[in-house]
């Protein structure tokens, strides 16, 4: 079994670094089709392969919609296709208020298995997953009582997200908050444009058309806002709601520590597009 995991794992960053190959070339391809087209100079970073490019473009064709931006986030082939499903569960020994977070947490994400965390180990609950067909493994923390982290690690390979929490509100302590549909919500996305902002949409499945659930995830700064409302004769806020800040990006799982950062947050990077992930 292991060696079937390790040899699974090599095959799917071998691909992830093909497909990371191939959309730069593409890339750089439609940078210098562009300086030919407009009769500008060549940039400066191309101008050392800018014949072996044309070369092959000329070989090849110019590359079109589908071939100039591979798919680099293939293990969400299926979003979209089939429903996720996500195994819920806490850090270890959590507190009542984590453990109230959690339940809510629970009705929030449709299609949810929670498991109380007792002795098992992240690797254990890593396992589970993967043998019972989980998408997503979601993990809360707290620091003294107070919910404070929220780490994402998608099945079977990875990616693994890592945020923290803040501002977080529970349903109980929401004056007249409503009760909670399961029906499967609707999403109200904003400036959530990257490729890494588009994978936290696929914890949620398609919504009907007629669904009176909304969630809302609104991005300032990379401070991403989470709000929980239902639609009936007037809009009601159910929660909970809480902002989330992601600080790092592993390639694999959460279990696996000697894998690659895919990106870290450092707030003292002099470039600010450097800094945003979502």
């Amino acid at each position: 079994m292991l060696r079937k995991q390790a040899r699974m794992r090599r095959e799917y960053m071998q691909k992830r670094a093909a497909d990371a190959k191939e959309a730069s070339t593409a890339d750089r391809k439609r940078k210098l089709r562009t300086a030919v087209d407009e009769g500008r100079t060549v940039p400066t970073e191309l101008r050392g392969e800018a014949d072996a490019l044309l070369a092959e473009m000329e070989l090849n064709g110019a590359p079109g919609p589908s071939s100039s931006t591979p798919d680099l986030d293939s293990e969400y082939a299926s979003a979209g296709v089939a429903d996720p499903r996500i195994l819920l569960t806490t850090s270890h020994d959590p507190s009542s208020r984590l453990v109230q977070f959690l339940k809510e947490m629970k009705l929030v994400f449709p299609n949810t298995s929670r498991m109380n965390r007792g002795g098992h180990t992240v690797k254990q609950i890593v396992e589970t997953c993967r043998a019972d067909g989980f998408t997503d493994l979601v993990v809360l923390q707290e620091h003294r009582g107070v919910p404070d982290g929220l780490v994402v690690s998608h099945m079977p390979h990875g990616p693994t997200a890592y945020f923290g929490l803040a501002n977080v509100t529970m349903r109980h302590d929401i004056e007249g908050a409503t009760n909670m549909s399961e029906a499967y919500p609707h999403l109200v996305i904003d400036n959530l444009t990257s490729k890494v902002g588009a994978r936290r949409r696929h914890l949620f499945p398609v919504p009907k058309p007629d669904s009176k659930r909304v969630v809302s995830l609104v991005n300032r700064a990379d401070l991403l806002s989470f709000r929980h409302h239902v639609y009936a004769k007037e809009k009601a806020d159910v929660g909970p709601r809480f902002d989330l800040r992601l600080y790092q990006i592993k390639l694999g799982t959460i279990d696996q520590e000697e894998v690659e950062n895919e990106w870290v947050l450092r707030p003292y990077m002099n470039t600010a597009s450097k800094r945003r992930a979502l």
